[in-house]
């Protein structure tokens, strides 16, 4: 994996520090040509991979890329799945049923229409498999060469303790898409030992690292310990812990962890981008 990878929170209006700013950058992106002068921004400035959520608007962008072979074709995305603001918009619009008519396929709605809970029960590794194929649509010919699972169904998988579940995404994901299965997660100590422990070595988990141990379940020091003594590929997200710590500062902590793999950031302006970007990699 590249060591800079860049998100997409600041195009979606998600700010953890300001409800102000998210409502600025919602206007500002409202057109994809403002999402896609920031992209060309980061490639410009040497960031080829755009970790980001399935959100509607992301087919559009993927639109513009199969449009422009050449100038993309050493782009990558990692896809996020699944978006969940959008099925819990479309459950306000829709009703559950109505969501689940939307997005999953023709004869399989009849019948959990029918089993109800033992259906999700029996057959929700099929489920996710359906809805990673309806999301994944958009991405054709684009690469995705690892593909993650956010945190709002690893973390649920977690506390169910459905631990087959993960077993069975990376399999698929590695079997139908030729990709590395990634991990989100708001809890990398509790994910790491179940991966393990169903025989997933060395897995891609992206989770929140920062000084300060904002949104790190399990405490600061478990998360240390863990990525000085075990072996697996992090990821760093949240490392600004939503605004209370500067790049610099944020970055210099970072620092620490030799096996750190990659940081993901966001950000809306050439400059900024710029900056994060010098830091990681001077430090990183």
């Amino acid at each position: 994996m590249d060591k800079v990878l860049f998100g997409d929170n600041q195009f979606f209006a998600v700010n953890h520090a300001s409800d102000e700013k998210a409502r600025a950058q919602s206007i500002r992106f409202k057109e994809d040509k403002a999402i896609m002068k920031v992209l060309d921004d980061a490639i410009d400035l040497g960031i080829n991979t755009f970790m980001c959520t399935t959100h509607d608007r992301i087919a559009n962008i993927c639109d513009i890329l199969r449009a422009n072979p050449e100038k993309y074709k050493n782009f990558n995305i990692y896809p996020c799945m699944p978006y969940a603001h959008k099925y819990a918009n479309a459950v306000t619009e829709l009703g559950i049923i109505g969501t689940i008519k939307q997005y999953v396929p023709g004869n399989l709605f009849g019948t959990f229409a029918k089993g109800g809970m033992a259906f999700v029960n029996k057959d929700f590794i099929k489920l996710i498999e359906l809805l990673i194929d309806a999301e994944m649509k958009m991405f054709k010919g684009i690469n995705t060469p690892v593909i993650f699972i956010q945190n709002v169904i690893v973390d649920m998988i977690l506390g169910l303790k459905m631990h087959g579940v993960l077993k069975a995404y990376d399999e698929y994901i590695r079997k139908k898409y030729n990709a590395e299965p990634g991990y989100i997660t708001m809890n990398m100590p509790a994910l790491l030992d179940v991966l393990n422990s169903l025989g997933i070595d060395n897995p891609i988990i992206c989770s929140s690292i920062n000084k300060i141990g904002f949104r790190m379940s399990g405490g600061i020091e478990l998360y240390e310990k863990y990525l000085q003594e075990r072996q697996f590929r992090p990821i760093a997200m949240q490392v600004l812990a939503a605004g209370a710590l500067r790049p610099k500062e944020a970055i210099e902590y970072l620092g620490k962890f030799s096996n750190i793999e990659s940081v993901l950031f966001g950000a809306s302006s050439k400059g900024h981008i710029q900056e994060t970007k010098d830091l990681i990699e001077s430090t990183i």
